[in-house]
């Protein structure tokens, strides 16, 4: 797991009248293969096993608990008895819900902990780890001198001592006294019965080496292992030797290695899993947290590290975490209150992201619209999403007016496009503009400067879990009017691990990413900054796609990770002397929106010398759930293998039943990531979602053997050319043969009277070339099935869009039907004019 740890922490509450919460670090995956429980010792945290905790918890449930007085459990004046802190673990278990025997592992005095846990519950532990342990625990002479000292002295010296020892004082005396002096485990040991692992430092000096060297020799059947060169703190300094021991011990249980819901239960289920790359897990366990905590984590573990790259403004984890605390305290200091929804209406600036993060930090709804959408449809959402709180750019302040007196909307927030930039960079963006700025209106209108001012810089104190509602996204509206889906804190978390695992060699706080797919879209808010936050790498973030400024960023900032969109890698493939801009430092790219032609996948890569993966996605899926393994067996014109903990099937169109592999239906996934339902359309969510939480995407797709998905249409985008199907990409993709064109775009509609076929192309040729239509379609009548051969080519310069660079269908379509009613309505008019001059 390549996750910061501190995610899944949760407070457990212990039962049997205590008012007493325990601090836990509970890691599930989907389909867990064991439950391993980790025990610190004196003076130890939950946080001293999170290399262990990373490394098994892709298979296993892994818990660490904060002992009570440790880390940030509960510090109760007492007591600190053996029988207390045994009844404290035995009730976090039970809270945590761990009902089968699993294997406790236990640090130092941790381990006396776990042998006395195994002998009051023996049939609970199915095997013994102890770390670092002993019979007895004699401190050296100065410990126990600092420990006599008076409380009050050793109140005044303990903030010096805080980062090494998570517990006070007023903790430590009564635990030490109470339990670890007069604890006597030598007959104890050899009480025990499961199977034992103990494991030990050569250069330990914390106690005599021979009462180490004697756990081993007082259990029965024991194995003991001395992983040489290491402390104290084993688990931490032989980190690797140590988890190798309990794997290759865990391992020699055969009977319990593998559970019914473990790898082959699983990969029959899902034959998609044998084609993982290495270090991809199957299944990824989902923290309880909130989207923003994301943020939070980044700028705990990298403060300083770059979080933003705009133009020549750099900021760094904490500013940009500073930021959003700043922007959450003004949205609640002008009334807006947990669930409320906040509209971003802006291209990708730093104030996105410092808004959305905001937004998220106050407990209200984050809602995404274009700026490129028509202004009746933006007013549209705002009232239909019922927006209070609307953020935007001084060019869009007419659609704000127009809100505020027609809509619910009570305020508009405006920022400015060079806001962020250094002071002598934003002076040169507004002369280059060469605009004035127009004032605000009087009423409703505030600038976000204002709306920060005077704000504090900490996270302000908002309830809310991962069930909540996170994000409102309004659908691209390619084939219908865009539906407001709801996506729920814990959707987009999930989405993010799932992503971030999809790439198992990335390095945390080290990776740069190119942002310019629009975070208003749910592609680019996902994969240009929801992924990036949770590696905790930079964002070259640019408003808008320019193929030389594209370019230009990357030979400046050597971005390693680069999510687009088809039409982005084709504009880079064609740009002239593309080499001198030196894109080699691009890694890994996935391609979403669209499907990826293989003639401009492979010139990318040849270009880049990176991988360029097709992906899929909907906005209903938050967004991803299928992509091609980066370093395994990628299968051209297929979209790939589901995520982890992702399902996928093919359902017949009419039955809805599953379908076998090889046959076309519509595509159906199922997964951690798939949205709450459409806001406000209980009908339409009927329709996408079925009762077992299956998502019917609305593609027609297939399956191979292997577990690739293909797409082979939009189910709504299919042709009937009389009785046969015709898949638009199928004909695509021959288009994209001919070393003339550019893009294509293949739509079905009526062709005139007289004429065979519904097959229709729009053809972009590359610049400076010139092709006719009978030689594409000669291309296509030796590649294709008469049917699907188009009876017009029609050559265009460029093809309707949409803002995230997903051609327009419904458009083309329309221009199509237009043109042939003009066609017919022109014919008679001919007709009856031909008519009336031979009657004369």
């Amino acid at each position: 797991m390549h996750v910061d740890i501190e995610l899944y922490r949760r407070e457990v509450r212990l039962g049997d009248g205590r008012r007493l919460a325990l601090s836990a670090i509970d890691i599930s995956p989907e389909t867990a293969e064991r439950t391993m429980v980790f025990v610190h010792g004196f003076g130890g945290s939950a946080r001293q096993w999170r290399y262990q905790l990373a490394h098994f918890a892709d298979r296993h449930r892994t818990i660490a608990l904060d002992l009570r007085g440790h880390g940030l459990s509960d510090q109760p004046d007492g007591p600190y008895d053996l029988s207390t802190l045994l009844d404290d673990l035995h009730a976090a278990l039970q809270a945590l819900h761990v009902t089968k025997p699993f294997v406790l592992v236990g640090h130092s005095f941790g381990g006396a902990l776990a042998v006395e846990y195994c002998l009051r519950h023996p049939a609970r532990v199915s095997h013994l780890v102890l770390i670092a342990a002993s019979g007895r625990y004699p401190l050296a002479w100065y410990f126990r001198w600092a420990l006599h000292l008076p409380l009050p002295l050793l109140n005044a010296v303990y903030p010096l001592l805080r980062n090494t020892i998570p517990a006070p004082p007023r903790v430590l005396k009564p635990f030490y006294f109470d339990t670890m002096r007069v604890w006597d485990g030598w007959d104890r040991l050899r009480l025990l019965r499961p199977p034992t692992l103990v494991i030990r430092g050569y250069r330990d000096r914390v106690f005599e080496r021979p009462l180490f060297e004697r756990v081993a020799r007082e259990i029965p059947r024991a194995e003991d292992l001395n992983v040489g060169a290491s402390g104290h703190m084993v688990m931490l300094e032989r980190r690797e030797a140590v988890n190798r021991a309990i794997e290759r011990f865990l391992s020699r249980d055969r009977r319990t290695w593998r559970s019914a819901v473990g790898p082959e239960a699983l990969q029959k289920k899902r034959p998609w899993l044998a084609s993982y790359d290495r270090g991809v897990p199957h299944t990824i366990s989902v923290p309880p947290i909130r989207l923003d905590e994301l943020l939070s984590s980044a700028a705990r573990r990298y403060p300083g590290r770059p979080a933003v790259e705009y133009f020549a403004a750099r900021i760094s984890y904490r500013t940009l975490d500073r930021e959003a605390n700043r922007f959450a305290h003004g949205l609640l200091a002008r009334g807006i209150e947990p669930g409320d929804r906040v509209m971003l209406l802006l291209p990708n600036l730093p104030q996105m992201i410092i808004a959305f993060f905001g937004t998220l930090k106050a407990g209200a709804v984050a809602v995404f619209a274009t700026p490129l959408s028509e202004p009746d449809e933006l007013v549209r959402q705002i009232q239909d999403s019922r927006t209070r709180l609307l953020l935007t750019l001084p060019d869009l302040t007419d659609v704000g007016l127009r809100a505020l007196n027609e809509t619910g909307l009570e305020q508009v927030v405006v920022t400015r496009v060079a806001e962020y930039l250094p002071w002598w960079q934003a002076i040169a963006f507004r002369l280059r503009r060469r605009t004035r700025s127009r004032p605000l209106p009087a009423i409703g209108f505030t600038h976000m400067r204002d709306l920060l001012k005077g704000q504090p810089h900490n996270r302000p104190a908002t309830d809310g879990d991962g069930g909540d509602l996170a994000v409102l996204q309004y659908t691209g509206g390619t084939t219908d009017k865009p539906k407001g889906v709801m996506l729920s804190h814990g959707n987009l978390v999930a989405n993010a691990l799932q992503t971030r695992h999809w790439l198992p060699d990335v390095e945390e706080g080290r990776e740069v990413t190119l942002a310019v797919l629009p975070y208003s879209h749910i592609y680019g808010l996902m994969t240009a900054m929801i992924v990036p936050v949770a590696m905790a790498g930079a964002m070259v973030i640019l408003p808008r796609f320019v193929t030389g400024e594209v370019l230009g960023a990357i030979r400046r900032r050597r971005p390693t990770l680069f999510p687009g969109v088809p039409a982005m890698y084709t504009a880079i493939n064609d740009y002239p002397s593309v080499r001198r801009y030196n894109v080699g430092s691009i890694r890994a790219c996935i391609s979403g929106a669209a499907p990826l032609p293989v003639e401009v996948q492979e010139a990318f890569e040849r270009l880049t010398r990176g991988r360029l993966v097709e992906g899929y996605g909907l906005t209903e899926a938050g967004p991803a759930t299928h992509a091609n393994p980066f370093a395994g067996v990628r299968k051209p014109g297929s979209i790939g293998l589901p995520f982890p903990s992702t399902e996928a099937k093919i359902v017949d169109l009419a039955s809805g039943k599953d379908l076998p592999q090889g046959r076309i239906g519509e595509l159906a996934v199922r997964g951690p990531q798939v949205m709450q339902g459409y806001w406000g359309d209980p009908q339409a969510t009927r329709e996408a979602l079925t009762r077992s939480g299956w998502l019917l995407t609305g593609d027609l797709a297939r399956m191979d053997g292997d577990g690739y998905f293909q797409i082979v249409a939009r189910k709504k985008e299919m042709i009937l050319a009389g009785k046969y199907q015709v898949y638009p990409r199928d004909v695509e993709e021959v288009l994209y043969e001919h070393p003339k064109v550019r893009e294509a775009a293949v739509v079905g509609v009526q062709a005139p009277r007289g004429v065979l076929g519904r097959v229709k192309a729009y053809v972009v040729l590359r610049q400076g070339e010139r092709a006719t239509e009978a030689e594409l379609i000669a291309l296509c009548r030796a590649r294709l099935e008469s049917y699907a051969v188009p009876w017009k080519i029609e050559f265009v310069t460029e093809l309707p869009k949409s803002f995230v660079g997903k051609v327009l269908r419904r458009i083309l379509i329309e221009r199509s039907e237009a043109e042939l009613e003009l066609l017919t309505t022109a014919r008679p008019n001919r007709g009856r004019r031909a008519a009336a001059k031979k009657k004369r």
